[in-house]
């Protein structure tokens, strides 16, 4: 992944799909960081934690 995930745009759709949806927090996350390109939340938030610690987009 190229591109820089939007935090913001992440929760916000997270959240829509967890109390508007009905999803679990879990499902909803995993939509969320699928619309931005991951395979998966635990993907998404693995890059994220990339990026902090290299200081670089991975």
């Amino acid at each position: 992944m190229s591109r820089i995930p939007d935090i913001d745009a992440f929760e916000e759709r997270a959240a829509i799909a967890e109390y508007d949806g009905g999803l679990s927090r879990h499902e909803a996350e995993n939509l969320a960081a699928q619309a931005q390109g991951f395979t998966d939340a635990d993907a998404y938030w693995q890059w994220l934690a990339d990026y902090v610690v290299k200081r670089r987009v991975p």
